[in-house]
Protein backbone atom coordinates (compact mmCIF):
# COMPACT_ATOMS: atom_id res chain seq x y z
CA UNK A 1 0.00 0.00 0.00
CA UNK A 2 1.47 3.35 -1.02
CA UNK A 3 1.72 5.58 2.01
CA UNK A 4 0.65 9.22 1.90
CA UNK A 5 3.40 11.69 2.74
CA UNK A 6 0.84 13.21 5.11
CA UNK A 7 0.06 11.65 8.47
CA UNK A 8 -3.15 11.99 10.45
CA UNK A 9 -2.75 14.73 13.05
CA UNK A 10 -1.37 13.44 16.39
CA UNK A 11 -0.74 9.94 14.99
CA UNK A 12 2.98 10.06 15.87
CA UNK A 13 2.19 11.60 19.25
CA UNK A 14 -0.27 8.78 20.09
CA UNK A 15 2.20 6.12 18.94
CA UNK A 16 4.98 7.60 21.10
CA UNK A 17 2.69 7.78 24.16
CA UNK A 18 1.63 4.14 23.72
CA UNK A 19 5.28 3.04 23.34
CA UNK A 20 6.09 4.93 26.55
CA UNK A 21 3.22 3.12 28.33
CA UNK A 22 4.61 -0.23 27.15
CA UNK A 23 8.16 0.63 28.31
CA UNK A 24 6.92 1.81 31.72
CA UNK A 25 4.56 -1.18 32.09
CA UNK A 26 1.60 1.17 32.56
CA UNK A 27 -1.93 -0.19 32.74
CA UNK A 28 -3.74 0.14 29.39
CA UNK A 29 -7.54 0.01 28.95
CA UNK A 30 -9.08 -0.23 25.46
CA UNK A 31 -12.69 0.94 25.13
CA UNK A 32 -14.24 0.25 21.73
CA UNK A 33 -17.58 0.53 20.01
CA UNK A 34 -19.56 -2.72 19.77
CA UNK A 35 -19.81 -2.84 15.97
CA UNK A 36 -17.27 -4.59 13.74
CA UNK A 37 -15.39 -1.36 13.02
CA UNK A 38 -14.86 -0.76 16.74
CA UNK A 39 -14.15 -4.41 17.59
CA UNK A 40 -11.59 -4.88 14.79
CA UNK A 41 -9.93 -1.59 15.85
CA UNK A 42 -9.52 -2.89 19.42
CA UNK A 43 -8.18 -6.26 18.23
CA UNK A 44 -5.47 -4.88 15.95
CA UNK A 45 -4.33 -2.23 18.44
CA UNK A 46 -4.18 -4.85 21.21
CA UNK A 47 -2.10 -7.14 18.98
CA UNK A 48 0.22 -4.27 17.99
CA UNK A 49 0.78 -3.40 21.67
CA UNK A 50 1.39 -7.07 22.54
CA UNK A 51 3.91 -7.40 19.72
CA UNK A 52 5.85 -4.51 21.36
CA UNK A 53 5.89 -6.50 24.60
CA UNK A 54 2.97 -4.63 26.19
CA UNK A 55 -0.15 -5.89 27.92
CA UNK A 56 -3.82 -4.86 27.79
CA UNK A 57 -5.50 -4.81 31.17
CA UNK A 58 -9.09 -4.61 29.86
CA UNK A 59 -10.99 -4.43 26.58
CA UNK A 60 -14.45 -2.91 27.14
CA UNK A 61 -17.42 -2.67 24.76
CA UNK A 62 -20.68 -0.89 25.70
CA UNK A 63 -24.08 -2.47 25.05
CA UNK A 64 -25.82 0.25 23.00
CA UNK A 65 -29.23 -1.09 24.07
CA UNK A 66 -28.53 -0.74 27.81
CA UNK A 67 -25.56 1.57 28.09
CA UNK A 68 -25.98 3.91 25.13
CA UNK A 69 -23.33 4.84 22.60
CA UNK A 70 -19.82 5.95 23.56
CA UNK A 71 -18.11 6.25 26.93
CA UNK A 72 -20.73 5.94 29.65
CA UNK A 73 -20.89 6.53 33.39
CA UNK A 74 -21.64 2.89 34.22
CA UNK A 75 -18.45 1.75 32.48
CA UNK A 76 -16.34 4.43 34.18
CA UNK A 77 -17.75 3.39 37.55
CA UNK A 78 -16.72 -0.24 36.89
CA UNK A 79 -13.30 0.79 35.57
CA UNK A 80 -12.44 3.44 38.18
CA UNK A 81 -10.24 1.05 40.19
CA UNK A 82 -8.03 0.61 37.10
CA UNK A 83 -6.88 4.26 37.36
CA UNK A 84 -4.23 5.47 36.90
CA UNK A 85 -4.17 3.99 33.39
CA UNK A 86 -3.93 4.91 29.73
CA UNK A 87 -7.56 4.85 28.55
CA UNK A 88 -7.76 4.51 24.75
CA UNK A 89 -11.12 4.85 22.99
CA UNK A 90 -11.67 3.35 19.54
CA UNK A 91 -14.53 4.28 17.18
CA UNK A 92 -16.07 6.53 19.82
CA UNK A 93 -15.17 9.28 22.27
CA UNK A 94 -15.12 12.38 20.07
CA UNK A 95 -18.54 13.49 21.37
CA UNK A 96 -18.00 12.44 25.03
CA UNK A 97 -17.00 15.81 26.48
CA UNK A 98 -18.47 15.31 29.99
CA UNK A 99 -17.41 11.67 30.23
CA UNK A 100 -13.79 12.45 29.30
CA UNK A 101 -13.73 15.17 32.00
CA UNK A 102 -14.92 12.57 34.51
CA UNK A 103 -12.34 10.01 33.30
CA UNK A 104 -9.63 12.67 33.77
CA UNK A 105 -10.82 13.32 37.34
CA UNK A 106 -10.67 9.58 38.06
CA UNK A 107 -7.00 9.55 37.09
CA UNK A 108 -7.19 8.16 33.56
CA UNK A 109 -5.16 9.61 30.71
CA UNK A 110 -7.47 9.52 27.68
CA UNK A 111 -6.40 9.00 24.07
CA UNK A 112 -9.27 9.18 21.55
CA UNK A 113 -8.97 7.26 18.26
CA UNK A 114 -12.09 8.09 16.29
CA UNK A 115 -13.34 8.90 12.79
CA UNK A 116 -16.68 10.52 13.51
CA UNK A 117 -17.64 14.13 12.93
CA UNK A 118 -16.60 16.57 15.64
CA UNK A 119 -19.71 18.38 16.84
CA UNK A 120 -19.76 21.06 19.52
CA UNK A 121 -16.17 21.32 20.74
CA UNK A 122 -13.78 18.46 21.44
CA UNK A 123 -13.17 16.52 24.66
CA UNK A 124 -10.31 17.46 26.95
CA UNK A 125 -8.37 14.28 26.07
CA UNK A 126 -4.59 13.98 26.28
CA UNK A 127 -4.37 13.12 22.56
CA UNK A 128 -7.08 13.02 19.85
CA UNK A 129 -6.54 11.19 16.56
CA UNK A 130 -9.47 11.85 14.25
CA UNK A 131 -8.99 12.91 10.62
CA UNK A 132 -12.34 14.73 10.73
CA UNK A 133 -11.04 17.32 13.20
CA UNK A 134 -11.15 20.74 11.57
CA UNK A 135 -7.47 21.30 12.39
CA UNK A 136 -6.41 18.09 10.60
CA UNK A 137 -5.21 18.56 7.01
CA UNK A 138 -4.91 14.82 6.31
CA UNK A 139 -6.23 14.66 2.73
CA UNK A 140 -8.51 11.60 3.06
CA UNK A 141 -11.38 12.03 5.51
CA UNK A 142 -13.28 8.84 4.65
CA UNK A 143 -11.38 6.23 6.70
CA UNK A 144 -13.31 3.80 8.87
CA UNK A 145 -12.02 3.80 12.43
CA UNK A 146 -10.15 0.57 11.77
CA UNK A 147 -8.37 2.37 8.91
CA UNK A 148 -7.27 5.11 11.34
CA UNK A 149 -6.17 2.39 13.79
CA UNK A 150 -4.28 0.51 11.06
CA UNK A 151 -2.33 3.71 10.34
CA UNK A 152 -1.60 3.99 14.07
CA UNK A 153 -0.40 0.37 14.27
CA UNK A 154 1.95 0.90 11.32
CA UNK A 155 3.30 4.01 13.07
CA UNK A 156 3.64 2.10 16.36
CA UNK A 157 5.53 -0.87 14.94
CA UNK A 158 7.47 0.77 12.11
CA UNK A 159 10.04 -1.69 10.72
CA UNK A 160 9.11 -4.25 13.41
CA UNK A 161 5.85 -5.14 11.64
CA UNK A 162 6.24 -8.48 9.87
CA UNK A 163 4.48 -9.18 6.58
CA UNK A 164 2.23 -11.77 8.25
CA UNK A 165 1.23 -9.45 11.10
CA UNK A 166 0.55 -6.57 8.69
CA UNK A 167 -1.61 -8.87 6.52
CA UNK A 168 -3.47 -10.07 9.61
CA UNK A 169 -4.23 -6.44 10.52
CA UNK A 170 -5.30 -5.70 6.95
CA UNK A 171 -7.76 -8.63 6.94
CA UNK A 172 -9.62 -7.15 9.92
CA UNK A 173 -9.23 -3.62 8.56
CA UNK A 174 -10.87 -4.72 5.29
CA UNK A 175 -13.81 -6.38 7.09
CA UNK A 176 -14.31 -3.38 9.40
CA UNK A 177 -14.08 -0.92 6.51
CA UNK A 178 -16.70 -2.79 4.44
CA UNK A 179 -18.93 -3.21 7.50
CA UNK A 180 -18.88 0.50 8.33
CA UNK A 181 -20.13 1.45 4.84
CA UNK A 182 -17.53 4.19 4.30
CA UNK A 183 -16.71 5.07 0.66
CA UNK A 184 -14.62 2.31 -0.97
CA UNK A 185 -12.15 4.75 -2.54
CA UNK A 186 -8.54 5.88 -2.05
CA UNK A 187 -6.95 4.36 1.08
CA UNK A 188 -10.13 2.42 1.93
CA UNK A 189 -10.01 0.72 -1.47
CA UNK A 190 -6.36 -0.26 -0.93
CA UNK A 191 -7.09 -1.61 2.56
CA UNK A 192 -10.00 -3.69 1.19
CA UNK A 193 -8.04 -5.04 -1.80
CA UNK A 194 -4.98 -6.05 0.25
CA UNK A 195 -7.04 -7.37 3.17
CA UNK A 196 -9.32 -9.54 1.03
CA UNK A 197 -6.33 -10.91 -0.89
CA UNK A 198 -4.73 -12.00 2.39
CA UNK A 199 -8.00 -13.38 3.78
CA UNK A 200 -7.81 -16.47 1.57
CA UNK A 201 -4.66 -17.66 3.37
CA UNK A 202 -5.47 -16.20 6.80
CA UNK A 203 -3.69 -17.44 9.92
CA UNK A 204 -6.43 -16.13 12.22
CA UNK A 205 -8.39 -19.08 13.71
CA UNK A 206 -11.66 -17.08 13.79
CA UNK A 207 -11.54 -16.38 10.07
CA UNK A 208 -10.43 -19.95 9.33
CA UNK A 209 -13.51 -21.11 11.27
CA UNK A 210 -15.81 -19.00 9.09
CA UNK A 211 -14.05 -20.30 5.97
CA UNK A 212 -14.62 -23.90 7.12
CA UNK A 213 -18.31 -23.28 7.87
CA UNK A 214 -19.25 -20.89 5.04
CA UNK A 215 -16.36 -20.88 2.58
CA UNK A 216 -15.02 -17.51 1.38
CA UNK A 217 -16.55 -17.43 -2.11
CA UNK A 218 -19.71 -15.37 -1.98
CA UNK A 219 -19.86 -15.44 1.82
CA UNK A 220 -17.91 -12.31 2.72
CA UNK A 221 -21.04 -10.35 3.67
CA UNK A 222 -22.31 -13.33 5.70
CA UNK A 223 -19.06 -13.28 7.70
CA UNK A 224 -19.34 -9.52 8.26
CA UNK A 225 -23.02 -9.81 9.22
CA UNK A 226 -22.27 -12.65 11.65
CA UNK A 227 -19.45 -10.66 13.31
CA UNK A 228 -21.77 -7.65 13.52
CA UNK A 229 -24.49 -9.78 15.14
CA UNK A 230 -22.42 -10.14 18.31
CA UNK A 231 -23.72 -8.70 21.56
CA UNK A 232 -21.87 -6.97 24.38
CA UNK A 233 -22.86 -8.40 27.75
CA UNK A 234 -21.30 -6.80 30.86
CA UNK A 235 -19.00 -4.90 28.47
CA UNK A 236 -17.60 -8.15 27.00
CA UNK A 237 -18.18 -8.78 23.30
CA UNK A 238 -18.64 -12.14 21.53
CA UNK A 239 -16.91 -11.12 18.28
CA UNK A 240 -13.93 -9.77 20.22
CA UNK A 241 -13.68 -13.12 22.04
CA UNK A 242 -13.90 -14.93 18.70
CA UNK A 243 -11.33 -12.78 16.87
CA UNK A 244 -8.79 -13.06 19.71
CA UNK A 245 -9.19 -16.81 20.34
CA UNK A 246 -6.35 -19.16 19.37
CA UNK A 247 -8.52 -22.30 19.61
CA UNK A 248 -10.02 -23.40 16.28
CA UNK A 249 -12.66 -25.53 18.06
CA UNK A 250 -13.76 -22.59 20.25
CA UNK A 251 -13.78 -20.35 17.17
CA UNK A 252 -16.01 -22.76 15.24
CA UNK A 253 -18.42 -22.92 18.16
CA UNK A 254 -18.66 -19.10 18.53
CA UNK A 255 -18.74 -18.55 14.74
CA UNK A 256 -21.66 -20.97 14.34
CA UNK A 257 -23.47 -19.29 17.24
CA UNK A 258 -23.03 -15.88 15.55
CA UNK A 259 -24.19 -17.24 12.17
CA UNK A 260 -27.36 -18.57 13.85
CA UNK A 261 -27.82 -15.29 15.73
CA UNK A 262 -27.50 -13.36 12.47
CA UNK A 263 -30.17 -15.51 10.77
CA UNK A 264 -32.52 -14.75 13.67
CA UNK A 265 -31.58 -11.06 13.44
CA UNK A 266 -32.37 -10.99 9.70
CA UNK A 267 -35.86 -12.36 10.36
CA UNK A 268 -36.47 -9.72 13.03
CA UNK A 269 -35.23 -7.02 10.62
CA UNK A 270 -37.70 -8.27 7.96
CA UNK A 271 -40.54 -8.10 10.49
CA UNK A 272 -39.69 -4.51 11.46
CA UNK A 273 -39.39 -3.47 7.80
CA UNK A 274 -42.83 -4.92 7.06
CA UNK A 275 -44.29 -2.94 9.97
CA UNK A 276 -42.58 0.32 8.88
CA UNK A 277 -43.77 -0.16 5.29
CA UNK A 278 -47.31 -0.78 6.53
CA UNK A 279 -47.11 2.57 8.35
CA UNK A 280 -45.59 4.57 5.49
CA UNK A 281 -48.19 3.28 3.02
CA UNK A 282 -50.62 5.54 4.87
CA UNK A 283 -48.41 8.59 4.13
CA UNK A 284 -46.39 7.76 0.98
CA UNK A 285 -45.34 11.37 0.32
CA UNK A 286 -43.23 11.63 3.47
CA UNK A 287 -39.95 13.54 3.02
CA UNK A 288 -38.29 11.36 5.67
CA UNK A 289 -39.07 8.00 7.23
CA UNK A 290 -39.25 8.51 11.00
CA UNK A 291 -40.57 5.50 12.92
CA UNK A 292 -40.10 3.91 16.33
CA UNK A 293 -41.54 1.27 18.63
CA UNK A 294 -40.93 -0.01 22.18
CA UNK A 295 -40.70 -3.60 20.86
CA UNK A 296 -37.88 -2.92 18.36
CA UNK A 297 -34.31 -3.70 19.37
CA UNK A 298 -31.90 -0.80 19.03
CA UNK A 299 -29.22 -3.13 17.66
CA UNK A 300 -31.44 -3.79 14.61
CA UNK A 301 -32.22 -0.13 13.87
CA UNK A 302 -29.15 0.43 11.66
CA UNK A 303 -29.90 -2.57 9.45
CA UNK A 304 -33.57 -1.60 9.09
CA UNK A 305 -32.70 2.02 8.29
CA UNK A 306 -30.07 0.96 5.74
CA UNK A 307 -32.44 -1.32 3.80
CA UNK A 308 -35.26 1.27 3.80
CA UNK A 309 -32.90 4.09 2.77
CA UNK A 310 -31.66 2.05 -0.21
CA UNK A 311 -35.22 1.14 -1.21
CA UNK A 312 -36.89 4.57 -0.87
CA UNK A 313 -33.88 6.92 -1.34
CA UNK A 314 -35.03 8.95 1.66
CA UNK A 315 -33.43 9.79 5.02
CA UNK A 316 -34.52 7.10 7.48
CA UNK A 317 -34.69 7.48 11.29
CA UNK A 318 -35.51 4.23 13.12
CA UNK A 319 -35.63 4.18 16.92
CA UNK A 320 -36.41 2.06 19.94
CA UNK A 321 -38.90 3.93 22.09
CA UNK A 322 -38.05 3.69 25.78
CA UNK A 323 -40.09 4.77 28.80
CA UNK A 324 -38.84 8.38 28.75
CA UNK A 325 -36.18 8.44 26.00
CA UNK A 326 -35.76 7.01 22.52
CA UNK A 327 -32.52 5.99 20.85
CA UNK A 328 -32.10 5.31 17.15
CA UNK A 329 -30.03 4.92 14.02
CA UNK A 330 -30.05 7.02 10.86
CA UNK A 331 -29.21 6.20 7.24
CA UNK A 332 -29.57 8.70 4.42
CA UNK A 333 -28.83 8.94 0.69
CA UNK A 334 -25.52 10.14 -0.72
CA UNK A 335 -25.43 13.90 -1.11
CA UNK A 336 -27.24 14.49 2.21
CA UNK A 337 -25.67 14.75 5.66
CA UNK A 338 -27.59 13.37 8.64
CA UNK A 339 -25.12 14.78 11.20
CA UNK A 340 -25.55 18.30 9.78
CA UNK A 341 -29.33 17.76 9.80
CA UNK A 342 -29.29 16.78 13.47
CA UNK A 343 -26.94 19.65 14.33
CA UNK A 344 -29.68 22.07 13.22
CA UNK A 345 -32.11 20.20 15.52
CA UNK A 346 -29.69 19.69 18.43
CA UNK A 347 -31.86 21.70 20.86
CA UNK A 348 -34.24 18.71 20.90
CA UNK A 349 -31.54 16.02 21.30
CA UNK A 350 -29.71 14.53 24.27
CA UNK A 351 -26.86 13.20 22.10
CA UNK A 352 -26.20 12.58 18.41
CA UNK A 353 -23.26 11.83 16.11
CA UNK A 354 -21.73 9.60 13.47
CA UNK A 355 -20.97 9.96 9.76
CA UNK A 356 -22.75 11.93 7.06
CA UNK A 357 -24.57 8.79 5.79
CA UNK A 358 -24.79 6.71 8.99
CA UNK A 359 -25.40 8.15 12.42
CA UNK A 360 -27.38 7.85 15.63
CA UNK A 361 -29.30 9.89 18.22
CA UNK A 362 -30.89 9.89 21.67
CA UNK A 363 -33.93 12.08 22.36
CA UNK A 364 -36.48 12.59 25.15
CA UNK A 365 -39.87 11.20 24.11
CA UNK A 366 -41.49 14.57 24.81
CA UNK A 367 -39.26 16.06 22.06
CA UNK A 368 -39.81 13.37 19.39
CA UNK A 369 -42.47 15.30 17.44
CA UNK A 370 -40.41 18.53 17.54
CA UNK A 371 -37.31 16.65 16.38
CA UNK A 372 -39.27 15.08 13.51
CA UNK A 373 -40.71 18.46 12.41
CA UNK A 374 -37.27 20.07 12.54
CA UNK A 375 -35.79 17.27 10.38
CA UNK A 376 -38.60 17.61 7.81
CA UNK A 377 -37.88 21.34 7.53
CA UNK A 378 -34.17 20.64 7.06
CA UNK A 379 -34.61 18.00 4.36
CA UNK A 380 -37.26 20.06 2.54
CA UNK A 381 -34.44 22.50 1.73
Amino acid sequence: MTKSKFKIQNLEKAAERIKQAVQNKERVVLYGDSDLDGISSVVILEEAIKSLGGHIDSAFFPDREKDGYGINLKALEILKDKAPALFITLDLGISNIKEVDLANKMGFEVIIIDHHETLIGTPNASIIVDPKQESDDYPFKGLANVGVTFNLCEELLGDKISKNLRNSFLELAALGTIADMVPQVEQNQKIIEEGLRSLRTTFRPALQAFADILGFDGSLLKIISALNAAESINFQNESYKLLTSSSISECKEIAQKLINKNQDKQQQVKNIIQEVERRILQQPEKIIIFEGDPAWRLTLAGSVASILCNKYSKPVFIFKKGDTESCGSVRNPAGTNSVEAMKTCSEFLITYGGHAQASGFRVKNEDLAKFQSCLIEYFKK
